[in-house]
């Protein structure tokens, strides 16, 4: 690596770190007096909230990431330019493809950075942010699934139990409108409905009201109503109603072993996990997609000076966070597959990046 290489370098991953100092700090500043009157009226000790800031510093780091390497890369390139200092080391003969090597460099250690970050320690402090905040200051119902909950279980690709909740009420652990049937060889044997369940932490049983059992025999059925009944199932309520953000809690094996269970039991929200995992990838490799970018904008002196180029990189970095944000959200709620929604946005800016390259190369 000559010496041009380790100058670029140490002032790519200098400033990328510099400007995550810079930003955090404000970002915690700001939650803090926006949850600080919660904090002092529900007395929660120094310690907790220490720890909810180190998991909030992680996890507002990772959520922020393309924009705060963006701007840096603007910011030093930009300066670079205006000294002359670019112009200089084109006219020595060095190639434009040459003097983006120690930019590739940079954004293959932000990203391995990124990956490892994204599989092993962002899900940890995603876990004490998620729960600190709902716990603490939002409550622990707004946390879960509660309504059309479905679930299919299966065995060696056979259906062996299919489950309905029209609502779960997870503080008071009841449900309503329940539908239990049991297969055998992907055939009916039973089919159970009650208008209420309501689970028993010490019994670790049901309690089915309006309980109304349907038996299918070879030639005629059995039926069996109950007022009230205890039964006990497979499954818990922590099985039927997992929490909203419980795929950023976990590693990526976790994740992926989660994934295949939620798909055999039918889970319709499938889609919500998918776009986490396939976000775990596509976050580094946007850091390639942004360092073109944001050199080929920032490489020339403009009469505007580090503003213009400032402006121009604000409104891409924006412009790629709304986009992301924007197609996650459309593979969750909708038919669109989270793969492409995820991947899109960087397949866009790929094109744009290689667009403005051959630009700045001339």
């Amino acid at each position: 690596m000559k010496i041009i290489d380790k100058y670029i370098l140490k002032r790519y991953l200098g400033t990328f770190f510099v400007m995550l100092i810079m930003f955090i700090p404000i970002g915690i500043t700001i939650d803090v007096s926006e949850k600080v009157n919660k904090m002092i009226e529900k007395k929660i000790p120094i310690l907790d909230i220490l720890i909810y800031y180190g998991d909030f510093t992680v996890y507002f780091a990772n959520l922020l990431f393309p924009i705060f390497l963006f701007l840096s890369i603007i910011w030093f390139t930009s300066k670079l330019a205006n000294n002359t200092e670019i112009i200089a080391i084109l006219s020595s003969g060095i190639s434009f493809s040459r003097f983006m090597r120690p930019f590739i460099y940079g954004a293959i250690i932000v990203s391995i950075f990124s990956l490892l970050m994204g599989f092993f320690l962002v899900p940890k402090a995603s876990k004490g942010f998620n729960d600190f905040r709902y716990e603490n200051l939002k409550g622990n119902s707004q946390t879960r699934e509660t309504s059309d909950i479905f679930r299919q279980i299966k065995k060696e690709g056979k259906l062996e139990e299919n489950i309905y909740v029209s609502n779960f009420n997870y503080l008071s652990q009841t449900g309503f409108n329940f539908t239990y049937e049991r297969f055998k060889d992907n055939v009916l044997l039973e089919k159970v409905t009650a208008n209420r369940i309501k689970y028993n932490l010490e019994t670790e049983k049901y309690t089915l009201f309006n309980y109304n059992q349907r038996i299918i025999g070879p030639i005629n059925d059995a039926l069996i109503t109950r007022e009230r009944i205890d039964i006990k199932y497979n499954f818990e309520p922590d099985d039927l109603t997992p929490v909203v953000y419980v795929a950023e809690t976990m590693t990526i094996g976790q994740l992926n072993a989660f994934i295949n269970k939620e798909r055999e039991r039918g889970n319709a929200n499938i889609n919500t996990y998918l776009v986490v995992f396939h976000k775990k990838f596509s976050l580094p490799v946007s850091a390639f997609i942004l360092t073109i970018i944001a050199v080929a904008v920032s490489s020339m002196k403009r009469r505007g000076g580090m503003g213009i180029n400032l402006a121009i990189g604000i409104v891409i970095a924006f412009v790629f966070i709304f986009f992301d944000k924007v197609f996650g959200t459309l593979a969750e709620k909708s038919s669109i597959s989270p793969f492409v929604a995820v991947w899109l946005p960087n397949a866009v800016f790929g094109i744009l990046a290689y667009y403005l390259l051959r630009n700045a190369k001339r």
